[in-house]
């Protein structure tokens, strides 16, 4: 089953080639003057310079052919050449009842299935997720379900920072605070404690302060002689904290089991926060996983002269003559013969050739490393870490601003984690909830009146449900590249472009053909709509049959900001239609059975799309 939109192409592009013109000319949009028309057509004018004719004049000609299609209620020429479409009822009415027969609403999944990698840019462990790292989480999720709708095999790996300094901080820091544990007598040879010495809230707590310790900040009125003992201080004890990191690397026995400690603790809090979002991974891999393989492939890069020595550090030339600005080598190696970040990406790229062969890798990240990555890109085909025709792509996203414009944090002024801001969402949508239920809802076909009774353990739950709408539709309604302000206030509003308007729609939707089958009929699957009985419902069908076009767009662009402004559209059309119709008190029948059809097929759409947002809709709200 083709798109709506490639049949009237289809049938535009015929006509431009029946009226004697090149057929490509008939590319057909959805209007921008909807007060004039539904679908417009502009290839006229591109025509008129390849054909030296007045562009008015091809657009009568290809009107004048399309006059008899049964596809259109009428094509208009209007100066100075653009083609205005309507489509007639007829055809639209036997497009929606054949997208209510498949599964996938007449959308065909892509013919090339490909094998995908998403890399996460996962978080450092032993820190608690914050903010930040929402939005990783919530694209990726999104483009993972995006990707898989049509037909892909795709893997996720968060990707975490588990083997670096921070590591190295927080074993320092341990062995200050308690240095009678047997990970720190090396000639401790029994079984270490399965038990973990730490808490996750005492590892949370440890990791920051032995990052001041190592870091200590200059205060303003501090001179140069004042801070000079404390910054030797901080350089000592980042000495040690390197040291630490190095025999953790090396395999020292009891820094690993510590380690081991460290991320099974860390990692079970990670799993709660990811869960309490709705996202998985595949692969919860971290830079570890490569750290074995790392010898052998800087091995490898020296032998083959892709890499070489430059001030003491081992790098991949990556400039190209193309580049109109700077770009700096790519570091496997410091001088001091340490890795970094870069190797332990080009070594996850090389496992992932072998173990995965990924036809491509999309990198959700925040788009300020958009260099970092390129690097990576160029050194990994240059040196064949990659196949040639492995597509490496970066998804760069913006920063989430508080409503002053500057990164959100909590009123204190600190980084807001992201347990506290999914608690803060949760709490207000859950009052707002049982704010309706106190008020008893409304009566007729509305959903409100459901609301009245709802226990408190069914209030928790709807309010988790739809606060989840809230946070995700919040953040992916927005284009990933550009940084966005996260208001509460806004994005748990039940009106304008929110997550808990959508999924209120849907609950509406929910209710009514719960109603019609309470009342003793049955929504049966043979069910069809007979024809438009009013501009409502022709518009609500319109928007219907722009899903496959749209499924695609958001795939092809990797753009969940497009699935967004779908529902969102459907949702307007959706209310506009319940408000100007009798639905469940209409007499007539067939008209009834063809609204409950046509609200049948609305909820499907729906769940369909805010599945590939990554949430869904509660029963009642």
């Amino acid at each position: 089953m083709k798109s709506f939109l490639t049949l009237l192409e289809g049938s535009v592009k015929e006509a431009f080639e029946k009226a004697g013109y090149d057929a490509e000319l008939g590319s057909v949009s959805k209007s921008n003057r909807p007060d004039l028309c539904e679908f417009q057509c502009n290839g006229a004018m591109r025509g008129a310079k390849l054909y030296h004719k007045a562009p008015l004049m091809i657009a009568e000609d290809v009107c004048a052919v399309l006059a008899a299609d049964a596809r259109f209620e009428f094509a208009e020429a209007v100066k100075p050449g653009f083609i205005n479409l309507k489509v007639s009822p007829e055809f639209l009415t036997d497009y929606v009842n054949d997208m209510m027969k498949d599964t996938r609403f007449g959308l065909e999944p892509d013919p090339e299935k490909k094998k995908i990698m998403i890399d996460y840019g996962g978080p450092n462990v032993a820190k608690p997720l914050h903010v930040g790292h929402l939005r990783s989480a919530v694209i990726g999720e999104s483009i993972k379900r995006i990707l898989r709708y049509m037909g892909n095999d795709v893997l996720g790996d968060i990707h975490m920072g588990d083997w670096g300094l921070q590591m190295g901080l927080i074993i320092c820091e341990l062995k200050e605070r308690k240095p009678e544990l047997p990970y720190f007598d090396e000639s401790f040879e029994g079984e270490y404690p399965k038990e973990a010495p730490f808490t996750i809230s005492e590892l949370e707590e440890i990791y920051p302060t032995a990052s001041g310790k190592a870091n200590p900040k200059q205060g303003k009125d501090e001179s140069d002689e004042e801070f000079a003992p404390r910054k030797a201080e901080g350089d000592a004890y980042k000495a040690k904290a390197m040291e630490c990191t190095k025999r953790l690397q090396d395999g020292q026995r009891g820094y690993r089991a510590l380690w081991d400690h460290i991320m099974a603790v860390s990692v079970a809090d990670m799993k709660k926060n990811y869960e309490n979002l709705d996202v998985d991974f595949e692969y919860w891999n971290g830079e570890s996983t490569v750290h074995d393989r790392i010898p052998a492939m800087v091995k490898r890069l020296k032998d083959e002269g892709y890499a070489h020595l430059s001030e003491g550090a081992l790098v991949i030339d990556v400039a190209e003559e193309s580049d109109t600005k700077q770009m700096p080598p790519c570091m496997v190696l410091k001088s001091d013969g340490a890795s970094l970040y870069n190797t332990t990406d080009l070594a996850t790229l090389e496992m992932r050739r072998e173990q995965d062969q990924p036809d491509q890798v999309i990198y959700v990240v925040d788009k300020r490393q958009s260099l970092y990555f390129e690097q990576i890109f160029r050194a990994a085909k240059k040196s064949r870490i990659v196949d040639d025709d492995t597509d490496l792509f970066f998804l760069g996203f913006g920063t989430v601003n508080g409503k002053d414009g500057k990164p959100y944090k909590t009123r204190e002024g600190g980084v807001m984690r992201l347990s506290d801001l999914i608690g803060q969402i949760r709490e207000t949508m859950l009052k707002k909830i049982l704010d309706n239920k106190n008020a008893g809802g409304s009566n007729g076909e509305d959903v409100g009146s459901e609301a009245e009774g709802m226990a408190m353990a069914e209030a928790e739950k709807i309010a988790n449900i739809v606060a989840l709408s809230a946070i995700k539709y919040g953040d992916l309604s927005n284009q990933a590249a550009k940084d966005y302000i996260f208001d509460i206030d806004r994005f748990t509003s039940f009106e304008g472009d929110t997550g808990p308007y959508i999924l209120y729609t849907i609950v509406r939707i929910r209710s009514i053909l719960a109603k019609y089958e309470k009342s003793g009929k049955e929504v049966a699957q043979e069910m069809t709509i007979a024809s438009m009985n009013s501009a409502e419902e022709k518009e609500l069908a319109l928007v219907l049959s722009r899903f496959g076009a749209v499924a695609v767009g958001a795939y092809e662009e990797l753009a969940p900001h497009k699935i967004c402004a779908y529902v969102y559209e459907l949702a307007n059309a959706c209310n506009r239609f319940y408000h100007s119709t009798r639905i469940l008190g209409e007499t007539d029948e067939t008209k009834q059975k063809g609204y409950i059809h046509l609200l049948r097929l609305t909820e499907r759409v729906f769940t369909t799309a805010i599945d590939l947002l990554g949430f869904s809709a509660p029963e009642k709200m």
